[in-house]
């Protein structure tokens, strides 16, 4: 049992004096008068764009191998995590390309054509941007590192449709010396060579399968310079969706066909605005969201 007497407590934190007391009751105006006397700062939004900081979560990316190969496989980790439910993913096997009609990939094989490495690939891959609240648990359930948060925060849509966010919205662009998928593997490895970051960019071998199969790639030239020695070797881009100059070629038309299916019983337009306005929403893009078999139809 303590000696100590409930009298003889000394706290540990400091206490005001007297004159400390007497201005507690208003010592939190200490703060707003202050910053009443300090600059105000306005940004100058849109017009002049701060830029945010580093680790900011915004949009999504679905990031690429240094030989062209997607790093997603499909395994919808990501739409497991996710609290909101605003991820939708349809992994599909590789051996189910064209490319590979009559012949058996495997994730041991690095021939034979693949989107990404190993047996699957994202086939469908959807976001939705009015249910994502940006906490990051699903770049942080994804095995392959392949999708990340980008400083992106220019998401705002007219139309329901169009805050719903495909593959190829997602997808980083192709770098200078990717090869366009699909198309093998490198030679002699396996999928765990690429998840450690053996793969550095295109080979030989990987420019004259797509040589054969895609004469008229668009990405031959580039990769085939990487492979002479003659450019560096390809690094990843960010994929910008949404220019300076307005919205996404995939947002305007889906904003577009919403706000033209949005019509009366009688015919007549219907909403706060006219449809013949760009940019107009009527009530039925209000209603609900489309159903995922909808969008991926």
């Amino acid at each position: 049992m303590s000696s100590t007497e409930p009298g003889d407590y000394q706290p540990l934190r400091p206490q005001p004096g007297a004159l400390g007391e007497i201005f507690a009751p208003v010592a939190g105006f200490g703060v707003t008068l202050s910053s009443m006397f300090r600059p105000t700062v306005t940004e100058q939004y849109p017009r002049k764009k701060e830029p945010t900081q580093r680790r900011f979560h915004g949009r999504h990316q679905l990031n690429r191998y240094a030989d062209g190969l997607e790093k997603c496989i499909g395994c919808e980790l990501c739409a497991w995590a996710c609290p909101a439910d605003a991820i939708y993913v349809e992994g599909a096997s590789n051996a189910d390309l064209p490319e590979n009609a009559g012949r058996q990939v495997k994730a041991d094989d690095s021939g034979g054509a693949h989107m990404s490495p190993g047996e699957r690939y994202g086939r469908v891959y959807q976001i939705n941007y009015l249910r994502c609240i940006f906490c990051g648990l699903c770049i942080e359930a994804c095995p392959t590192r392949a999708l990340t948060m980008t400083n992106d925060f220019e998401l705002a849509g007219n139309s329901r449709a169009g805050m719903i966010y495909e593959k190829q919205d997602l997808l980083a662009p192709l770098s200078e010396g990717m090869l366009a998928a699909p198309h093998p593997m490198v030679e002699g490895t396996t999928d765990t060579d690429y998840y450690s970051g053996d793969v550095l960019g295109p080979t030989a071998a990987q420019v004259a399968w797509v040589r054969e199969a895609r004469p008229d790639d668009e990405t031959l030239d580039a990769a085939e310079a990487v492979v002479s020695g003659t450019a560096p070797a390809p690094t990843p881009r960010k994929h910008e969706l949404r220019p300076d100059e307005g919205p996404g070629a995939a947002e305007r038309s889906a904003g577009a066909a919403a706000v033209g299916s949005v019509r009366d019983d009688a015919g007549s337009t219907t909403g706060a605005r006219s449809t013949s306005e760009p940019g107009s929403v009527g009530e039925s893009d209000l209603t609900g969201l489309p159903s995922r078999t909808e969008v991926t139809a």
